[in-house]
């Protein structure tokens, strides 16, 4: 008797859920492993090229506080 309540939900379970799961599963793998598409490239490269200018705008301002204070990465528990 209690075998026959359980029967019912794994038999839908198989044939319903189980399919549509598997679906979903390999087709968001197969996104993941196509990699970037053009857009998300040409952002990554747009950020890419905004973290080179901050960083050369850090090193610029860095020089300029090395010369005017040369003390200030003392003062700032900077090495």
């Amino acid at each position: 008797m209690d075998m026959d309540l359980l029967v019912a939900p794994i038999i839908i379970f198989l044939v319903v859920v189980a399919p549509i799961w598997l679906i979903l599963h390999y087709r968001s793998k197969r996104q993941v492993s196509q990699g970037l598409t053009e857009e998300e490239f040409g952002q990554l490269n747009d950020l890419i090229a905004k973290a080179e200018k901050m960083s050369h705008r850090i090193e610029t301002l860095e020089a300029i506080l090395d010369t005017d204070s040369p003390e200030w990465r003392a003062k700032h528990g900077h090495i």
